[in-house]
């Protein structure tokens, strides 16, 4: 697989999952996690988080048709999903197993990780 099918991929797949983060929250964060959402506060977060995913795919993209910045996208990548996966794996030693979807997202996180490594591996 090459790095530009990797980042695109990456991109595609971290779309609905921000959308579910803050387009509404209140009823896809209650729908797919059982998270309830009240208030502005709690709509606030979300949808920062939302803008954060939505940043990253965006530079994501432009690595993808960019070849100068498909090895600093790659970077991007790996420091994104890696941070991701670590925050999981310690909150399944901490705090126990989640959810299947949350479970899915963890492995997920974990092949993009490996595929933006071996991809920068490879450039270096």
């Amino acid at each position: 697989m090459t790095d530009r099918v990797v980042l695109l991929l990456a991109s595609i797949g971290l779309v609905p999952i921000a959308l579910s983060y803050g387009l509404v929250p209140s009823q896809s964060l209650s729908y797919l996690l059982g998270i309830p959402v009240e208030g502005v506060n709690h709509t606030h977060i979300f949808r920062a988080i939302m803008g954060l995913y939505f940043a990253n795919v965006a530079f994501w993209l432009a690595g993808y048709f960019t070849p100068s910045l498909r090895v600093p996208a790659l970077w991007s990548l790996l420091i994104f999903m890696g941070g991701l996966a670590a925050g999981r794996v310690l909150s399944l030693i901490v705090d126990g197993f989640p959810g299947p979807l949350l479970i899915f997202y963890l492995v997920a996180e974990l092949g993009f990780a490996g595929l933006a490594l071996r991809g920068l591996r490879r450039s270096g």
